[in-house]
């Protein structure tokens, strides 16, 4: 027996106790210290970057699957530079249901640039595409930092849920450096085990 197998030996029961204490420690730790928690108070780290949704609105309350909502707003950067990012929605559900396709966008482009002290205009256009009670917010993600929420407003959707087909070329895509990369890996070890004979 190898020198080291011996010492682990008069070690494994230690090391199991502190294995063990460790993984109950944490846990309780974990159990008792409190978690706040609010609605619509998201943490959100200081940066000069200051954006301000302003005058959310939504021109829906109800709406049926398939139906368009659409968000407008003003985005105001209060910072003393220009400001990259990018409008969306963000939305919460009690299900797991939470599908939207994102159908248009004022401003054009995916991600934009807001100059200094300076106000732009939004228009997004959404669609449902499961039935649920979503609170639906206006989101700005902010290039390399993250992003900023609008107030919200609940937006309850009814009807049958709508499915789109993956087309296959996604699957493909996705599947082809999964498959590679395993061929590759079963040669390599493949070649080694070969060389140990």
């Amino acid at each position: 027996m190898p020198w080291w197998y011996e010492r682990y030996e008069k070690m494994r029961p230690r090391l199991l106790m502190i294995l063990v204490f460790g993984i109950l420690g944490f846990s309780w730790i974990d159990s008792a210290i409190p978690i706040a928690d609010a609605h619509d108070v998201q943490l959100q780290p200081y940066t000069g970057n200051v954006i301000v949704i302003e005058n959310e609105t939504f021109d829906r309350e109800s709406m049926q699957t398939g139906e368009t909502l659409t968000a407008q707003g003003i985005l105001v950067n209060i910072a003393d530079r220009d400001i990259r990012g990018w409008v969306s929605i963000f939305s919460e559900s009690t299900g797991t249901n939470n599908r939207w396709e994102i159908l248009a966008r004022d401003p054009p482009d995916v991600v934009f640039e807001i100059p200094k002290n300076s106000a732009v205009e939004y228009s997004l256009s959404a669609k449902a595409l499961e039935p649920g009670t979503y609170h639906i917010h206006t989101s700005f993600g902010i290039d390399k930092v993250g992003p900023v929420f609008g107030p919200g407003q609940t937006i309850v959707v009814q009807g049958e849920p709508i499915t789109k087909s993956v087309p296959f070329t996604n699957i493909a895509y996705q599947l082809l450096p999964i498959v590679l990369g395993s061929m590759i890996m079963i040669a390599i070890v493949y070649y080694f085990w070969r060389q140990r004979k």
